[in-house]
């Protein structure tokens, strides 16, 4: 089974709801988590903006990328252009990629833009590796 990480910079908002879309979108074929180059708290806003899509996120806690080890995952996603800040390890996965979404917490109107992004981005991802 593969394994995926999506990261962000604290794993609040964006990197959340990847995980939460992945999880629904093809949960049982993969292992899906996320993390944060930090650790902070999921934001209410990616709670109500997944909720509006039928996506219950409200049970993630936020989690610090330092707490996973590299070779755990096949696949890594960075979310935010924060790949650049990864240890190098991370980028040698099967698949890397960085998405570069814009960041939904310093504009709380553009939740659901991003999460409908998010939600594009992630099929085409999942679809790829079926």
């Amino acid at each position: 089974m593969k394994r995926i990480m999506f990261v962000c910079k604290k794993n609040s908002a964006r990197s959340q709801m990847a995980e939460g879309f992945a999880k629904a979108l093809g949960g049982e074929k993969f292992e899906i988590t996320s993390s944060g180059l930090e650790a902070s708290q999921i934001r209410p806003e990616a709670i109500a903006a997944m909720q509006e899509v039928g996506i219950d996120i409200s049970h993630h806690t936020s989690k610090a990328l330092s707490d996973f080890h590299y070779e755990d995952f096949d696949i890594v996603v960075s979310l935010c252009g924060c790949g650049i800040s990864l240890p190098p390890r991370w980028w040698t996965r099967e698949v890397f990629e960085d998405w570069e979404l814009d960041d939904p917490a310093e504009n709380p109107a553009i939740f659901p833009r991003v999460r409908d992004e998010l939600k594009e981005r992630v099929q085409k991802l999942l679809n790829s590796l079926n």
